[in-house]
C-alpha cells in the first residue's frame, strides 16, 4: 500500500485543521492505520490509531478530546480532525499503515508502510 499524507499547514492557536491519508494499491480495510508525530529529536510518537477489526481506537493523552481519526472507506482515506490545536502540537504528522487489520499497540515498528509527512504549524 502506498499513502499520501495531505492537509497540514499554518494554523492560530485554538483553531483547526484536517489531515488526510489517501491510500493506493490496497483497500485501507486490510490494515490499521495510524498518525504519527514526528519530533524534534526524529522520533515517531504515535498520535491515533485503530483497527479495521477489534473495535479499539487509540489517542494520545495528550491529544484525547481534540483529535478524532476517521476513515471513509469508499475513498480508501483516513482521516485526523485536529481541534482546538495548541503550539506545542507543531510538528511533521506521518500517516502509517500495520500489516494486521487490527489493532496491536503503539510502537513504531508494527507499521509497515509509511508515507511522507505533511507539517502542521501553530501559532500562539
Amino acid at each position: 500500500v502506498q499513502l499520501q499524507a495531505s492537509g497540514g499547514g499554518l494554523v492560530q492557536a485554538g483553531g483547526s485543521l484536517r489531515l488526510s491519508c489517501a491510500a493506493s494499491g490496497s483497500s485501507i480495510s486490510n490494515y490499521a492505520m495510524g498518525w504519527f508525530r514526528l519530533d524534534p529529536g526524529n522520533s515517531r510518537t504515535l498520535i491515533a490509531s485503530n483497527g479495521w477489526t477489534g473495535g479499539i481506537t487509540y489517542y494520545a493523552d495528550s491529544v484525547k478530546g481534540r483529535f478524532t481519526l476517521s476513515r471513509d472507506n469508499a475513498k480508501n482515506t483516513v482521516y485526523l480532525q485536529m481541534d482546538s490545536l495548541k503550539p506545542e502540537d507543531t510538528a511533521v504528522y506521518l500517516c502509517a499503515a500495520d500489516h494486521k487489520s487490527a489493532w496491536r499497540g503503539v510502537d513504531e515498528t508494527l507499521y509497515d508502510y509509511w508515507g511522507p509527512g505533511t507539517l502542521v504549524t501553530v501559532s500562539s
